[in-house]
């Protein structure tokens, strides 16, 4: 690192996941091992061929949901939540929560001087927003006639309709409500979303493009469509006993993910700023990384994408592999993408492997979509702060394909320095390196 750059530290947290939306409760549920994974209740029974699923659902989208706000603030986004489909109200209630947990209020910082960076999944308009436009195309028959749509149905779809799915839209939610005018971004990188959308802030941060950046991701993989794509695409866990058994990241007998929803925010910003006004300071990001891997056809190379954005961060950091005191892997849960992640980090770490810890918070909630990143870093965060790591759920058998020291107690100290890793299936790869405060 240039020993000019700035420093960047992480001073706020918030989030909405299937194990509760606060810090706290995060938290508890890791140390007690309490899954968040349970029956499939957002949709109706049948509609899919999926019976379990880690639903935020403590989540309702209401304006209490979002945490303590000025007055007319809470008018802004009362107003703005018919705008807004379930995605955006999580990734803007973690933004919120996580302004709130840094003592960021309106008008505290230049609005030029903080901005946005947010990832996100590809969304997806839900069936229903097409109900009244496609009644209105029925012949007398009931059948569907295409030539009557642009006449006749879609005059009859909500004028407001496309800005509920816009993946850009909570960045630009959350820059309005806040009267942020700094650098912003969105990114639709699916699981890669949320480091990548850290790693640009902390570029940003530390060049001084910006003094305070919001860093969010939001993602859902519970919406008819999508768990159809990941039906016909994916490794998706057998529906079959305890739900809360369902994700075994590493464990030999894995058969899936768990599909879930949530979103998670951090507040990152410059190191003498936030010691000066006595800011929670929960960990400095040293280094940024991202990479991607495929052959003809768009064939994944999971491996390689996570190897290269491994040996990428300690280069960045100037970190040897001692350095690193537990790996939050993407522990996915299914049959090729653990071993490909086993295999990259063998291929980095060597002998250290065998006594680097891993931990997965998908365990305890599945697959969050752009959500998972950036919950898994919390989680970890949480971990570093309190000394020890968090059991990963139902690591029971080995798998010889992942030979990988998991950790399956809460006494096994976290460390002052992790690393945070995340890949699509599209062989898109990126992490985070982040240590105490020095």
């Amino acid at each position: 690192m240039n020993s000019k750059q700035r420093r960047v530290v992480i001073t706020g947290i918030g989030l909405v996941t299937p194990l509760g939306s606060t810090k706290e409760a995060l938290w508890d549920a890791l140390q007690s091992g309490r899954s968040g994974v349970g029956p499939l209740t957002m949709l109706e029974p049948g509609t899919v061929p999926v019976h379990v699923a880690a639903e935020a659902s403590q989540f309702t989208g209401s304006i209490d949901d979002f945490g303590p706000l000025e007055k007319e603030q809470k008018k802004q986004i009362k107003k703005g939540l018919r705008v807004m489909c379930r995605e955006c109200q999580m990734g803007v209630a973690a933004a919120q929560l996580a302004l709130t947990d840094a003592g960021i209020g309106l008008g505290k910082i230049a609005p030029d001087r903080i901005g946005v960076s947010f990832g996100s999944d590809y969304m997806l308009s839900v069936p229903e927003e097409f109900n009244e436009g496609v009644r209105q195309c029925l012949d007398a028959n009931g059948k569907f006639d295409f030539s009557r749509w642009g006449g006749e149905g879609l005059p009859k779809m909500s004028p407001l309709w496309l800005l509920k799915y816009l993946p850009n839209m909570p960045a630009s939610h959350v820059a309005i409500f806040n009267d942020f005018r700094g650098p912003s971004n969105s990114l639709t990188l699916r699981e890669a979303g949320s480091n990548l959308a850290i790693g640009e802030a902390f570029q940003i941060v530390r060049r001084g493009s910006a003094d305070v950046m919001l860093c969010g991701a939001t993602g859902t993989r519970l919406h008819s469509m999508k768990i159809l794509h990941a039906i016909q695409q994916e490794e998706v866990a057998s529906s079959n006993g305890d739900p809360a058994k369902a994700s075994r990241p590493f464990d030999k007998l894995r058969n899936g993910m768990v599909l879930g929803e949530g979103a998670g925010a951090v507040i990152i910003e410059e190191l003498e700023r936030a010691q000066a006004r006595g800011a929670t300071i929960y960990g400095e990001i040293e280094s940024a990384a991202s990479g991607a891997a495929a052959a003809a056809h768009v064939v994944a190379h999971r491996t390689q994408a996570l190897a290269n954005v491994l040996r990428a961060l300690l280069n960045l950091s100037g970190r040897s592999l001692q350095d690193i005191d537990h790996l939050h892997a993407h522990g996915l849960s299914t049959r090729s993408c653990d071993i490909d992640e086993a295999r990259a980090i063998g291929e980095v770490f060597g002998a250290r492997t065998n006594s680097l810890p891993v931990v997965a918070a998908k365990s305890y909630f599945g697959n969050l979509g752009a959500g998972s990143g950036i919950v898994e870093l919390i989680a970890s965060l949480l971990a570093m702060r309190a000394g020890s790591l968090f059991p990963t759920l139902n690591y029971e058998t080995p798998d010889p394909d992942c030979p990988l020291a998991v950790v399956t107690n809460n006494t096994a100290p976290a460390g002052k320095r992790f690393i945070n890793l995340n890949v699509t299936p599209q062989g898109q790869a990126s992490g985070l390196l982040v240590g105490q405060l020095a």
